[in-house]
């Protein structure tokens, strides 16, 4: 189970920090990540990271403003989200899917996915 907590209305240039919380999972077995679902558009990748190496994968809209991160003794996946912009509005989803290629990015096909937590950057 994911569950995702840490949404909320911000201004632009502000920040949030999301939490995915995970039960029943081994992290380190897994690729976790981050989308999002604009209103109206389709869902999109944001982040990705392997939690056994620490490598990342980050969407070119968001390098340099978001940071993915994990902590393995928790089972909590966070999204670091700064200087925020209206085109970052939406629903914020994480994901889990099982390591099996030796890195992760958000075009695997997981198959694990948390309800949302909404994001409305104004």
């Amino acid at each position: 189970q994911l569950v995702e907590s840490g949404g909320g209305s911000v201004q632009a240039g502000g920040s949030l920090r999301l939490s995915c919380a995970a039960t029943g999972y081994t992290w380190s077995a897994y690729c976790v990540a981050w989308f999002r679902q604009p209103p109206g558009q389709k869902r999109e990748g944001v982040a990705a990271i392997s939690p056994a190496d620490g490598n990342t994968y980050y969407t070119e809209s968001v390098k340099g403003r978001f940071t993915i991160s994990h902590d393995n003794v928790k089972n909590i996946l966070y999204l670091q989200m700064n200087n925020l912009k209206p085109e970052d509005t939406g629903m914020y989803i994480c994901a889990a899917e099982p390591r099996l290629r030796g890195y992760c990015d958000t075009y695997l096909p997981y198959t694990s996915w948390g309800q949302g937590t909404q994001v409305t950057v104004s």
